[in-house]
């Protein structure tokens, strides 16, 4: 037996030696030491040996696995290493090549429009007021002079998130918001930008959520001549000097009067062309003097104080000032409609 062992020694000694990779190097382990191998194969046949021999066989044996387990981790760490050294090479980096440019990003025209919009009525001296997407019934509407049974409230279908929650259909509520924070204090002269949402199907000219911006000006002695004033000073600022404005009278519950306001065509200067149908005017916005009622309910006695409000669609706005036909363009993130704006 003990000649057994040192010719299985020799055996896997030379064949491990020869071993080139290492999964035949996993093959020859179970072949010599697995619970199947050469060696176990050997040792079964110790139960035949005298009490002398035993332990001098089982010395011998232990010699034997301990050669050919050293020399298969001597050749396991050799192909780790080698393996390593092929990864290292391969992922080897030329650090004196010059980076790899990234590409630059540019505001979507959605958001320049805004930042547009906000500097010019910032540098009028208003300020910026925000407020929450989700509104109670109360501020979406009733304090906007829209009572519950109100039929004006047919023209905006909502997403109510419960009976007296829901998405804000416009960025009025924001006016009711700062109104009641100031307490009845005057002036206040702030812009409200901001998403909202109605139940409109899409096409190229309505979303189910849009921006506005509405602007609100409350104090002492504040006029119609007052808001036509504003709203030319901000159409010249946003479409050009030349820019002319006209107002037509409308209605919203809460502004009385109330007027729509156009401007000259910015394709046609005023000539007439496809774009404005032949008139000469585009429609941007709405407008009109704060209603006493809302005034009243939020604080503010309509014998002493007025006040006007405006608000105009981001999209609509930014259609008209770069061209754009389909306002679905704006959400699709198709990278050749909004690289044309990379530079504006």
């Amino acid at each position: 037996m003990k000649d057994r062992l040192e010719a299985l020694k020799q055996d896997a000694v030379e064949q491990l030696r020869k071993v080139a990779d290492g999964n035949h190097l996993n093959e020859l382990r179970v072949k010599y030491l697995g619970k199947k191998g050469a060696l176990t194969e050997i040792l079964r046949g110790m139960g035949a040996l005298s009490a002398e021999e035993r332990p001098v066989i089982g010395q011998v044996a232990n010699e034997v696995r301990g050669a050919i387990e050293a020399l298969v981790e001597e050749k396991s760490s050799y192909f780790q290493r080698q393996a390593t050294e092929l990864r290292l090479a391969a992922e080897q980096v030329d650090v004196t090549l010059p980076g790899r440019p990234l590409k630059q990003g540019a505001v979507h025209p959605l958001n320049q429009v805004i930042q547009d919009i906000e500097d010019i009525f910032i540098g009028m001296g208003y300020r910026i007021a925000e407020g929450p997407e989700v509104e109670t019934d109360y501020y979406n509407f009733e304090a906007l002079n829209l009572p519950k049974d109100h039929p004006a409230r047919d023209m905006q279908d909502s997403f109510y998130l419960t009976e007296e929650l829901l998405m804000r259909t416009q960025t009025s509520p924001v006016q009711v918001h700062t109104m009641e924070e100031m307490k009845g204090e005057v002036p206040i002269k702030v812009i409200c930008p901001g998403r909202v949402y109605r139940r409109d199907d899409d096409d190229a000219t309505h979303s189910f959520q849009f921006h506005q911006i509405e602007g609100l000006v409350v104090g002492k002695g504040i006029r119609m001549s007052d808001l036509k004033g504003t709203l030319l000073e901000f159409t010249k600022k946003m479409f050009g000097p030349n820019t002319q404005i006209r107002l037509r009278p409308s209605f919203f519950p809460f502004t009385e009067p109330s007027v729509e306001v156009d401007v000259t065509c910015v394709k046609c200067g005023g000539h007439g062309c496809r774009v404005c149908k032949q008139t000469g005017w585009l429609e941007i916005l709405g407008s009109g003097m704060v209603h006493p009622r809302v005034l009243e309910m939020s604080g503010y006695d309509p014998e002493i104080y007025s006040g006007f409000a405006f608000g105009m669609g981001v999209e609509r706005i930014a259609m008209l000032k770069y061209g754009v036909d389909d306002i679905r363009h704006f959400f699709s993130n198709d990278l050749r409609f909004l690289q044309q704006f990379a530079r504006i």
